[in-house]
Formats: C-alpha cells, structure tokens, sequence
C-alpha cells in the first residue's frame, strides 16, 4: 500500500516538473522570438483589456510600436533615472536596490517592495500579473535571465518603452506621448519626458492626479538626475 502512494506521489511530482519545464520552455521561445520581432500583446496589456472591457465590452488599447530610434533620447534617460539608474552597468539584478528592498519588506512584515530594475518590471509585463508573492518573484527572476542572456540593452529599452502602462488603457511611450501632450514619442522634450517618466510606478493613478505633491516631487527628482543617465545608443 505505502509503496503504492509513494509511486503515484512520485508519477504526479514528475508531471509537475515536467509541466513547470514546459512553461519555461514556452517562455524561453516567446523571448528568443522577441530578439528580433516585436510583442504585439503582454500579460499586462491584456489585464488591462480585460479590465476595460468589464465596463465597456467595445474598449480597446492605445498602443502604437515605435523604433527605439524615434523614442526621444530625453525620455530614455528619465526613464533611467527614475527606474534604474545602473541599468547599463547590472545584469539584470540591481544588488543594493534588493538589499534595500528586503530591509523595507522585513521592516513591513510583508511583500511591498521589490527593488526592480528594468529588466525585472519587463519580465513581469511580457508575462506575469501585478500580485505581489515570492513565487512570481522567483519566476520574474528567471525570466530576467533569460532576457539579459539573449537580448542587447538596448533591446530590452526599446522593448520596455513600447509595451509598458501609461494610463488606463494606454501602453507604450507613443500613445503616452499622443494622450498627455498631443507630439510623438520622438518629440517629446526634456520637461515632457520626466513628467512622463514620473508617471511609471503608478500610471493609472497619476493620469487623473499629476497635481499631486508626489508627483511633482517625482518630477523634480528625475529633471536632477536625467542628465547624467547613461543610456544604450
């Protein structure tokens, strides 16, 4: 009898590992793709969608793709700032942003920071949802790999201007820029892009509460930082 349990027990822990290898297949494939072809959905566009169409069954994205080369060189470098400074200079992980991070959760008794860099918040947004668990944060760790083992900076830049949330129903640096001040995502000047940049830890919040002081102090932080964010060309 216990060896028959002990044989189903090990048969059904095989087909978990064989499925969780699956998964990470998929995913694997889904990132090679992206080295050379661009995401035309994610995980969080169709949250979003989803969200939307709970209300309005006809709802639909902004999202409009746009070359890395005619995204202005102002917003890539308040993005930098204000997400990742190091950006450049990491492989995916930035170790004293997690140091602190772990001290904020351990402080808190819970899961509220995460001490993200661009790579990791573009894991998630290609692929996972928007709870906070160790288990997505381990799974988000592995696609981060994946992601700095095969893609150039400046792929993942380019990859994570174009799909990210900017508003409610609204992704991507284009349909920002097109929404907020009527130019491209090419045109955008130096106040526009830390504005926008601001914008990136709360979107759908700030789209209705720019006046706020957190936003303003936000904004005044990246303008300081910006100019000196290295950026991939």
């Amino acid at each position: 009898m216990m060896r028959s349990v002990l044989r189903g027990l090990g048969k059904g822990l095989a087909a978990v590992v064989a499925l969780v290898l699956l998964y990470q297949l998929w995913i694997f494939a889904h990132v090679l793709w992206w080295i050379d072809h661009n995401p035309t959905s994610t995980a969080f566009m169709e949250a979003g969608l989803a969200r939307q169409q709970e209300k309005n069954p006809d709802a639909e994205l902004r999202h409009k793709w746009v070359p890395y080369d005619r995204i202005s060189i102002h917003l890539k470098r308040a993005v930098v700032a204000a997400e990742d400074a190091r950006f450049i200079e990491h492989e995916g992980f930035d170790v004293e942003g997690i140091q602190k991070a772990v001290e904020k959760n351990l402080k808190k008794g819970k899961l509220v920071a995460g001490g993200s860099t661009i790579s990791q918040q573009l894991a998630k947004n290609l692929f996972l949802s928007g709870e906070r668990s160790f288990i997505r944060k381990g799974q988000e760790a592995v696609i981060t790999l994946m992601i700095e083992s095969t893609w150039s900076k400046r792929r993942i830049l380019e990859v994570y201007l174009n799909v990210i949330e900017w508003g409610n129903g609204i992704y991507g640096a284009e349909a920002a820029a097109r929404r907020y001040y009527r130019t491209s995502a090419a045109n955008l000047d130096r106040d526009q892009a830390a504005r926008m940049a601001a914008m990136i830890p709360n979107p759908r919040w700030y789209e209705h509460n720019r006046g706020s002081r957190t936003y303003q102090r936000r904004v005044a932080v990246i303008k300081r930082y910006m100019g000196s964010a290295q950026v991939p060309r």
